[in-house]
């Protein structure tokens, strides 16, 4: 196990020491971890000014952990060695920017459209019950789509069902379902136009450090 972890590249590895850790800190004390590291809306009477960063590294079950880390692993390892330590350090940190802005975005959408049909609510009472946002889902699609723009041929087989696919027609299905799921609300509880922005802004980074010439630099 040592020397598997070891052969991990630096940023891969510490992005996964950083949420183990505290995924077993939430486990200690759900409410508190959950209440002040995962994202509020921004309005809410409980957001604070970190929450944007450390939403990233928080899981509220041991699927949602394994999942994502799973899968940063698998993928993170070969965009890492691909891009460099630091850039694919930006790349993450982009993408989980960028994921958050627009899950973000949309919940105004969706408030000022409640506001609009029920005038004489409280908006703060809104703002407050919008349900806290958290994992690395955003940032781990973003890894996903650099790989398969790296790697577009690349095959890449489902666990379940088990499907075989170019890993460009794998990740467009990802990402047209959770655009279906996200439009018409299916799958509650998921925070399915965080997912969407990530991939949207892991496509735009590595497409403009293509257009750049800076894909394989390193800096």
């Amino acid at each position: 196990m040592a020397s598997f972890l070891e052969n991990i590249p630096p940023v891969t590895r510490n992005l996964l020491y950083v949420n183990v850790i505290m995924f077993v800190a939430t486990l200690i004390n759900p409410a508190f971890m959950q209440g002040t590291f995962a994202m509020a809306f921004p309005l809410a009477t409980d957001f604070r000014w970190w929450q944007p960063v450390t939403h990233m590294f928080m899981h509220d079950g041991f699927f949602h952990i394994f999942f994502n880390m799973y899968t940063l692993v698998m993928f993170g390892m070969v965009v890492e060695r691909v891009l460099g330590t630091k850039k694919f350090l930006i790349l993450y940190a982009i993408t989980g920017f960028g994921a958050v802005a627009l899950h973000t975005g949309v919940e105004f959408i969706q408030v000022h459209e409640l506001l609009k049909q029920y005038p004489g609510t409280n908006p703060q009472y809104i703002y407050n019950s919008i349900p806290h946002v958290l994992g690395a889902s955003g940032a781990v699609y973003g890894v996903l789509v650099a790989f398969a723009m790296l790697y577009p041929q690349a095959r890449m087989t489902l666990l379940f069902p088990p499907v075989t696919l170019d890993a460009k027609w794998m990740v467009i299905i990802f990402i047209g379902i959770e655009l279906l799921t996200g439009i018409t609300g299916t799958r509650m509880g998921v925070a399915h136009f965080a997912h969407l922005g990530g991939a949207l802004f892991g496509w735009l980074t590595i497409y403009i450090w293509k257009k750049q010439g800076k894909l394989y630099r390193r800096y």
